[in-house]
């Protein structure tokens, strides 16, 4: 073959965004199924992620305080092998998810969408975290006695919320 025959082609670097995934793994949320849909929505998140060659980080936050289950980087395949057996147990701790989002936020040089997978059954609304350009709340609160937290959250926060519990009669 002659080199006429070849064509460079320029691929992408993948998308200038980078998801930041906040799970709530507290107690609350091993009632009704609540986990398990987020870690569903979850998953979903990453796969589309690694189709879009996006990056993705995740926090969880439940009665073992806050850390990293995946720390900001390209979207990997294969995620339900670490997702699938996360369990949940003790308090809402969302304000020491807060504390660790923030520093990645203002490390990147990316478009930060936050993702917020909960129940609300936190004790009080946080302040908006500094830095970030888009926010969805998804609403797991699938509870019978309903605090709306999380619609009051994304009203604070001027955020999406996507209602999981939309439909559901209590």
């Amino acid at each position: 073959m002659a080199s006429e025959h070849f064509r460079y082609r320029k691929h992408g670097a993948g998308s200038a965004v980078v998801h930041l995934v906040l799970l709530d793994m507290s107690a609350s949320m091993l009632r009704a199924g609540k986990l398990a849909r987020a870690k569903g929505c979850l998953l979903a998140l990453m796969q589309q992620a690694y189709r879009d060659r996006e990056h993705v980080g995740v926090i969880s936050f439940g009665g073992q305080g806050a850390y990293w289950l995946a720390r900001p980087g390209k979207a990997q395949a294969f995620n339900d092998r670490w997702i699938a057996p996360l369990g949940g147990s003790g308090g809402t701790p969302l304000e020491s998810g807060l504390q660790l989002l923030a520093p990645a936020i203002q490390k990147t040089d990316r478009l930060t969408h936050v993702w917020l997978l909960t129940d609300g059954r936190f004790a009080q609304l946080p302040e908006k975290p500094q830095g970030m350009d888009c926010c969805t709340i998804v609403d797991l609160e699938l509870d019978e006695l309903r605090l709306q937290r999380c619609q009051a959250l994304a009203e604070h926060w001027q955020a999406q919320r996507i209602s999981m519990g939309e439909g559901i009669d209590a």
